[in-house]
């Protein structure tokens, strides 16, 4: 009998995807997604869906017993931006949520999790390039601390409880299927929607502010690949660095104008720039390739080529 994967926040960036991935990959029926409103047809149509607040520990629980979930991907969070301006609510959804999926599997209601932190639980103490995996962790935003926080609850679950729980600490990341959700790094891929619409943009961060990112297609990858590896290949437990590729709004810009010549940056960095200017350069994901074989694949100009074809024929639009 194959596994029932449950995916908790279907409507999200990552979640749109993922689903889709996952219903292609275990059979539409054995993937049901859910979120507190409404996901794309793509979804809703093609395989089960429930509306459903992960905070409704009852509805949850009622949700997992009625499709006999096996494993749950929890992605329902409040990001960095976002959550500066809603601090008890991001701090609430982004831990309460995570006890209520880790409390399932410490109850033997389910037997895997994935769970996404991100390069927001470093800081201004964190070594800036080459980030290693155990390295100083100073986060300053509610999202940091939130992620660093559940990151520990990972590794408590596990030892104490031997809940299976499997993380990967995610940079910035790039997709063209749904909207970025109020995030640092969400220029990265308004750039783009601008840029095919207007051939300008106006940059929240500065030209040469470095950031680690990732392709949305490599993102899914890492989730599945560490979901299914063998139990004994997840050495860390509270989460793994992965890494792609990293660059500033200047180096997207550059790449953006070999399609879009007359393409022009204008740059007004506000409160996001002092948020990403507390992250790392770069990220050292060499325990994630040693211990499950993880290994991304888009560069910038493959990343730059694929949103530029895919934006443009979602919105109709022919580049001139």
């Amino acid at each position: 009998m194959k596994d029932r994967i449950l995916v908790i926040g279907s409507s999200g960036q990552i979640g749109t995807e993922l689903v889709l991935e996952l219903r292609r990959l275990y059979g539409n029926n054995n993937v049901v997604a859910c979120d507190i409103k409404q996901s794309i047809s793509e979804i809703s149509e093609s395989g089960p869906f429930e509306i459903l607040d992960v905070l409704d520990k009852d509805k949850l629980y009622e949700v997992v017993k009625k499709y006999n979930v096996s494993q749950i991907y929890l992605l329902a969070a409040v990001l960095s931006a976002n959550a500066e301006s809603n601090i008890d609510f991001a701090w609430k959804l982004n831990i309460e949520s995570h006890l209520n999926i880790l409390n399932l599997a410490k109850e033997n209601l389910i037997k895997k999790i994935f769970w996404p932190s991100t390069i927001a639980v470093f800081g201004p103490s964190t070594q800036k390039t080459n980030c290693p995996q155990n390295a100083i962790m100073d986060p300053e935003t509610v999202y940091g601390i939130s992620k660093l926080a559940g990151e520990r609850w990972n590794q408590y679950y596990h030892n104490k409880f031997n809940v299976d729980v499997r993380s990967v600490r995610y940079p910035g990341l790039i997709s063209w299927k749904s909207k970025p959700g109020g995030g640092t790094t969400d220029y990265a891929v308004n750039i783009f929607y601008d840029a095919i619409k207007n051939s300008k943009y106006t940059c929240f961060l500065n030209e040469d502010c470095k950031l680690p990112m990732m392709y949305m297609t490599d993102a899914i990858s890492s989730a599945i690949k560490i979901m299914e590896t063998s139990y004994k290949n997840v050495k860390i437990r509270s989460s793994y660095n992965v890494a792609a590729i990293s660059f500033s709004p200047n180096d997207i810009a550059i790449e953006i104008k070999k399609h879009i010549p007359k393409f022009e940056i204008t740059y007004l960095p506000d409160f996001r720039q002092t948020i990403a200017s507390s992250w790392p350069i770069s990220i050292n994901d060499s325990a994630a390739k040693e211990d499950w074989q993880w290994q991304s694949k888009f560069d910038l100009k493959d990343i730059t080529e694929e949103m530029i074809k895919n934006i443009s024929n979602k919105l109709n639009f022919a580049i001139k």
